[in-house]
């Protein structure tokens, strides 16, 4: 085989961002995971993994901040179609539920819908869960790519099974801090409320970018300790590129603890950027303030020990050659998200 050549093209038949196939040298192990069964606004995000992965092959490998992001390897996982049919199965039995907004309690088949909806959310738990258990034990870095917000679950349960303290910096437009949201126990809106009260060794879950959430879901962030929210309004006041925003970024990173899984739902980007996501809210992230973000958590001697990107839909005729403007965008924050964690393991 000739040498590799970063600069080069992208050859047929290499990995995600044109790399060497090499499942047992590379360092970043990244999960494909087609599941969007409970979405409740528009559909899609199943074919994101896909889209990203064809998009990653126009990525240029040099970055400026994290350079060398490459270097350790980064492999990509297919699903093999396991993730597909438990997702075409739920979606299924998810429609009339979510079309009558929300599961009735006195309607059999309702209920008869749910319990195998969540039995099928279970089954993922389980997949994403050995998948970020083999990873660690292989000392690789986990990497889940969705497939909507509920499938990171098994991801950071896994994590908290390895790091005693473990902390979450969450980039979402929403706090995901629903319960059973439409009766659906691994519902996307429902992650955060899932992680807490699940995963005792999560010490500190911070959100940024979050704008649209429930009043239940703004006193729990009012109230719960290990919250720690920057709204999205109050991001937005301060001036950019300032001493004041890196004061306020080194706030709230410094209520995690050394481990940090990092959970990125595409939707905490502003829309313009991810145009087709599930539930798009305005307002959000610029790409410069979010990749400042992740300067910082990296300068503050944080060790990201896992990571998952969700919600990215390449629009509505699915785009398998990655060439919709929200298969661009994920590809290359998922290029950045890996290279940040790699100098998070260097100092």
């Amino acid at each position: 085989m000739a040498p590799f050549d970063p600069d080069a093209a992208a050859q047929p038949g290499s990995g995600i961002f044109g790399l060497p196939l090499g499942p047992d040298d590379a360092w970043a192990q990244v999960l494909g995971v087609p599941f969007d069964a409970t979405t409740s606004y528009r559909r899609g995000t199943m074919h994101g993994p896909e889209a990203i992965v064809a998009a990653s092959a126009q990525v240029d490998l040099h970055d400026r901040l994290f350079p060398g992001a490459h270097e350790g390897g980064i492999h990509y996982v297919a699903d093999q179609g396991t993730v597909e049919s438990w997702n075409q199965e739920a979606r299924a039995l998810a429609n009339p539920i979510i079309a009558a907004g929300g599961a009735d309690p006195d309607d059999d088949s309702h209920q008869q819908a749910l319990a195998r909806i969540n039995h099928l959310g279970d089954a993922l738990r389980d997949h994403v869960h050995a998948f970020t258990e083999g990873c660690f034990a292989a000392k690789r870095l986990p990497v889940l790519l969705g497939g909507d917000h509920s499938i990171p679950f098994g991801g950071m349960e896994a994590a908290a099974g390895r790091f005693d303290q473990l902390g979450v910096l969450q980039f979402d437009a929403h706090a995901d801090l629903r319960e059973d949201y439409e009766g659906f126990r691994w519902s996307h809106a429902s992650i955060f409320h899932n992680v807490l009260e699940e995963l005792p060794q999560v010490r500190s879950l911070v959100q940024v970018g979050v704008r649209d959430l429930g009043h239940g879901e703004a006193l729990r962030c009012a109230e719960d300790e290990r919250i720690t929210t920057l709204f999205d309004d109050q991001w937005a006041k301060t001036i950019p590129a300032s001493a004041e925003r890196d004061q306020i970024m080194q706030d709230s990173i410094n209520t995690l603890p050394k481990d940090v899984w990092v959970s990125f739902d595409i939707d905490g980007l502003s829309p313009d950027l991810c145009p087709h996501t599930g539930t798009p809210v305005p307002g959000g992230l610029d790409w410069h303030s979010a990749m400042a973000w992740l300067q910082a958590l990296v300068q503050s001697g944080r060790t990201v020990v896992g990571l998952d990107l969700c919600e990215v839909a390449p629009g509505p005729d699915a785009d398998p050659q990655g060439t919709s403007w929200d298969a661009v965008v994920g590809a290359r924050l998922l290029y950045r998200l890996i290279g940040a964690a790699r100098w998070s393991h260097r100092s």
